[in-house]
């Protein structure tokens, strides 16, 4: 009887579903920048539904969520290349960024988050008082 299976090619194809390769990883694919101010980042998600998007900030740690359906056990496919399931990534987030204000858009297939950066850590001009105030002695 002829062998039409490959024990090892079958494998390496689990291997790659769940742990993903360089060019397609298991992840979903990020960007993230600096505008001024705040911090931009996006996500590419294509094909997935906004509904199955979830977003959670715990103290500093920001949790993006998505989900792509299974498909149709009932077709034959030809070839099944993007990733199906949920898919999670962690962003954790310096005490400079206000956790409390990030916006959140979906447009296309990517994911959009605005980080603003914090009032106390953005640039401030400090006053310099006049010089007739009483001297004291510093003892070191």
């Amino acid at each position: 009887m002829l062998m039409r299976t490959d024990p090892f090619r079958d494998l390496d194809r689990l291997t790659q579903q769940f742990l993903g390769t360089a060019a397609r990883p298991a992840v979903m694919p990020m960007d993230a920048w600096r505008e001024q101010d705040r911090f931009v980042v996006e996500f590419d998600l294509p094909g997935v539904n906004a509904d199955s998007l979830d977003l959670d900030v715990d103290k500093n740690t920001l949790t993006v969520r998505a989900e792509r359906s299974a498909l149709d056990e009932n077709r034959e496919m030809v070839a099944a290349d993007r990733p199906r399931g949920v898919f999670s990534r962690q962003l954790f987030l310096g005490e400079n960024l206000d956790a409390d204000k990030i916006e959140a858009s979906y447009d296309a297939g990517v994911l959009r988050l605005t980080i603003p950066v914090a009032e106390k850590a953005k640039p401030r001009k400090i006053e310099i008082g006049s010089g007739h105030s009483e001297k004291k002695a510093v003892n070191a």
